[in-house]
């Protein structure tokens, strides 16, 4: 017999001590504050019937599915197997749905999976993609599903399989102390790593993208980035292990290597590379396996001190960016910086936009200035938050030097976080950039009732003329189509990543279409000039991955060769970061720039 997922029993903000995904009790009051704050702001229903009810896995029957689900269930356990034909919920961050977009800019049923199976260990995994290559029904592998902003937990097919690893698989495999260094499986979060560390009493630091509720595996492998000097996530993995499509189990780097008497290979964490091609890398934003465990470094905990410096025109980013170059190429800088426009400020806040402004349109300046006025750091355009690490009096010496860089730019200020109130988004800043992952960032998502968002995320040279052709672009792009630029940009020495995020009504269908309007027009206007998209949503990764055409389309080629060779049967995220198997490619399932309708997108329906 099939299994159903009953009514969900999770409790209104899940916490870390009882749900593996849920956030510590210390931000406990956080979160309720949090939660209720999207509760009053949601005009839509918490779920309602479904439209379309079961959507089956492409070209099969009802009765062939049910057959093929049980015969996983007999494989897995009955329990581990959901076939998702419930009523929808969207949910919120601390309890978000596995079975499809929570932050839907399509219809929500659009992309919606068939059935979310939970393995428990390797072993499952690899009998499920085993169980794949006999039916040919596509998985969609996730951590946690909480890449909001670029597709959440959605299966890029229809009907896809939903492989929920950090469900039961949320083990920290090695902390070690002494080389700063850990292993874990696919559910661990910042939280859970965090307060692990803090129990040990070890001196070590994570570094944190803004919330702290993320898989550092997942994270890692779709290159998500922090502030800390070890903000490069990727960059800072060191092994790990992924099972193929064939369902055979791989190490990359050292751990390639046995150990004594069948121990791990004890520089497995240690050492990034193994003899021979570095291979890692060909399951970093792919669908060439699904990695299971993964290491990484730690940094050593080190004194340090946050600070914020406010510019007053938006005319000052090109000089803003021109200053940062240097200190950060020397590294005065101590940090991966971050940028923020000030109505990003004013949203993080937790206030609506309704407070500020009336109609649909954006925010006039006038309206942004007299509401700036108000905040803690007073009217400005832009406001750069960075943190210095080392002895206190290197940390002195270095916010001189950076205050006298920037003080080039008439009317700048630096404030230090006791400067300002408790409840500033600076002392959250301060956290993050002290391996202490927050919850308070998710405030902005209050903007608009309802509020979903999605990123638009090109990389630029850190150079002041190029970074003013990318802010042009997007900042027009965002006012053509009605919305308020949340533009937030990490900055290093020589590129940054210029994160742009459209937050929209989720029950507004005019609204969803116009932000897909706008991030077409972005991708194909930034490629027009050099600048490609590090990251997307996965309905837009088919244009963002062919804007890398370079040698009449030599990566996608390559990237295709590699997926034929490696699952000649498609089973693994077909479409994932735009690369289809050989079963799909060609056949109407790539999306394109001229692609507005997204609520249609499997072929046979157009």
């Amino acid at each position: 017999m099939v299994a159903h997922d009953g009514p969900s029993q999770v409790q209104r903000t899940p916490i870390l001590e009882e749900v593996y995904s849920g956030a510590p009790s210390r931000l406990n009051e956080e979160a309720e504050a949090t939660f209720s704050r999207m509760v009053s702001n949601r005009t839509l229903s918490k779920s309602d019937t479904r439209k379309t009810g079961l959507v089956l896995p492409p070209d099969t029957s009802k009765e062939d599915f049910e057959r093929a689900i049980s015969d996983l269930q007999s494989k897995i356990g009955a329990e581990h197997v959901q076939i998702n034909d419930k009523p929808l919920d969207d949910g919120w961050y601390l309890d978000h749905p596995k079975t499809h977009d929570s932050h839907h800019i399509t219809d929500q049923e659009t992309l919606v999976a068939s059935a979310v199976v939970y393995p428990g260990s390797t072993e499952d995994v690899q009998a499920i993609v085993r169980w794949a290559n006999t039916t040919g029904y596509p998985l969609y592998p996730i951590s946690l599903g909480r890449n909001f902003g670029y597709g959440g937990a959605a299966p890029r097919v229809p009907g896809g399989i939903v492989v929920d690893l950090g469900k039961r698989m949320h083990r920290i495999l090695d902390l070690d102390g002494d080389n700063a260094s850990c292993l874990v499986e696919p559910g661990v979060t910042y939280f859970k790593l965090y307060e692990a560390i803090q129990e040990r009493g070890l001196p070590l630091w994570i570094d944190t993208p803004d919330l702290g509720g993320g898989s550092l595996l997942g994270n890692a492998l779709d290159r998500g980035v922090g502030y800390t000097p070890m903000g490069d996530h990727w960059g800072n993995h060191c092994g790990f292990e992924v099972v193929l499509p064939n369902g055979e189990l791989l190490r990359t780097g050292m751990g390639a290597l046995p150990g004594p008497n069948g121990a791990d290979n004890p520089t497995w964490q240690s050492f990034q590379h193994a003899y021979g091609p570095s291979i890692d890398g060909i399951f970093s934003q792919s669908n060439f396996g699904i990695v299971v465990s993964m290491g990484f470094h730690l940094m050593p905990a080190v004194n340090n001190q946050s600070y914020c410096i406010t510019f007053p025109e938006d005319s000052d980013f090109e000089q803003m960016v021109e200053i940062i170059r240097p200190l950060a190429q020397q590294r005065i800088i101590g940090n991966i910086p971050q940028i923020r426009h000030v109505v990003q400020e004013l949203a993080v806040t937790g206030r609506r936009k309704s407070d500020f402004h009336q109609g649909s349109g954006p925010m006039t300046r006038e309206e942004i200035r007299a509401a700036a006025s108000k905040l803690p750091l007073g009217d400005c355009s832009w406001v750069f938050y960075g943190t210095q690490y080392g002895p206190p009096e290197t940390i002195n010496s270095q916010l001189e030097l950076i205050k006298k860089a920037f003080s080039q730019i008439p009317g700048s200020k630096m404030f230090l976080p006791k400067d300002v109130p408790e409840d500033h988004v600076l002392h959250i800043r301060s956290r993050v950039c002290a391996g202490n992952p927050v919850l308070r960032e998710l405030d902005w998502l209050n903007w608009v009732p309802n509020g979903g968002h999605v990123a638009f995320s090109p990389i630029a040279p850190t150079k002041g003329s190029q970074a003013r052709i990318v802010n042009d672009i997007i900042t027009k792009a965002f006012h053509r189509h009605g919305y308020d630029c949340f533009s937030t940009l990490c900055v290093a020495g020589r590129e940054m990543h210029y994160i742009a995020e459209i937050v929209y009504d989720r029950g507004d269908p005019d609204a969803k279409m116009r932000a897909v309007k706008c991030i077409r027009e972005m991708i194909a206007e930034c490629a027009e000039h050099g600048f490609g998209e590090y990251r997307t949503h996965l309905l837009f990764q088919d244009q963002v991955a062919r804007t890398y055409s370079w040698g009449n389309q030599a990566l996608m080629r390559f990237n295709e060769t590699l997926k034929d060779a490696l699952d000649p049967n498609g089973i693994i995220a077909p479409g994932r970061n735009g690369i289809w198997p050989k079963k799909y490619r060609g056949k109407g399932w790539e999306l394109g720039p001229n692609d507005f309708d997204l609520d249609n997108i499997v072929p046979k329906a157009k």
